[in-house]
């Protein structure tokens, strides 16, 4: 099956600002949402209590800014997604919540002029799983690695696969009975279909790996249940 383009993915969320603007309505697909964006906030917070600057890609309509601002008040904030409804949403949101600069970013993170060295926080919440092959994730995590400051972390809550496919195919049979049981057979085919076609992701192991390779010295699970987990790295 051919991929969703960029413009594919950006017109869908274009179409769909109010539903990702409430993680109650906006996540029913996402297992544990709530609890994964607690965890990689709070732990963000806690690697950088003294953080001033933070960047929130694929940013949606700004939950995760949101509950980052809820936690440490007055960041600076660069919000970036393809979306520039989106956009028009989290900075809105975000905007009433912190003092400090509010910066939009339309565009995709792979190509977006970010300043090196400056973020304390990087929040990646269900967006990496848009990647495709592994030069993709490749450039992706080395440029999030440099954009940081040494001591910062870049904070992921993801979509992820198992390595062994024997155990990867019975996983997305459990989240399939999971789908089914929220929303009937119907729903369990929408998004599993639309899994397939949009997204690419990859194991935690994959990108932990991957982390320490472009420079990480520590990484972190914090969470996984089936195909959904919340890890991160500290620079």
């Amino acid at each position: 099956m051919d991929k969703s383009t960029i413009s594919e993915i950006r017109e869908r969320f274009d179409n769909d600002v109010e539903r990702f603007s409430n993680l109650d309505t906006g996540q029913i697909s996402t297992i544990d949402a709530k609890i994964s964006l607690e965890l990689i906030t709070e732990s963000a917070k806690r690697i950088v209590p003294g953080a001033e600057n933070l960047l929130d890609i694929g940013c949606g309509a700004g939950n995760y800014s949101l509950m980052m601002l809820s936690k440490l008040q007055n960041l600076n904030c660069t919000l970036v997604d393809l979306s520039k409804p989106m956009l028009d949403k989290a900075y809105e949101r975000v905007s009433k919540e912190t003092t400090k600069n509010v910066e939009i970013c339309q565009g995709d993170i792979r190509e977006v002029k970010l300043k090196d060295n400056h973020f304390d926080i990087i929040l990646a919440g269900a967006v990496l799983h848009h990647l495709r092959d592994d030069s993709d994730w490749e450039t992706m995590f080395d440029k999030l690695y440099s954009l940081l400051k040494p001591g910062g972390c870049l904070m992921i809550s993801d979509l992820i696969t198992q390595d062994t496919e024997l155990l990867n195919d019975y996983i997305w049979e459990r989240y399939g009975d999971y789908l089914e049981e929220s929303g009937g057979k119907e729903y369990r085919r929408k998004v599993l279909d639309y899994v397939a076609k949009e997204d690419s992701p990859r194991s935690m192991n994959y990108q932990l790996d991957l982390m320490k390779q472009v420079g990480f010295r520590k990484v972190e699970i914090l969470h996984k249940n089936m195909c959904f987990g919340a890890f991160g790295g500290i620079k």
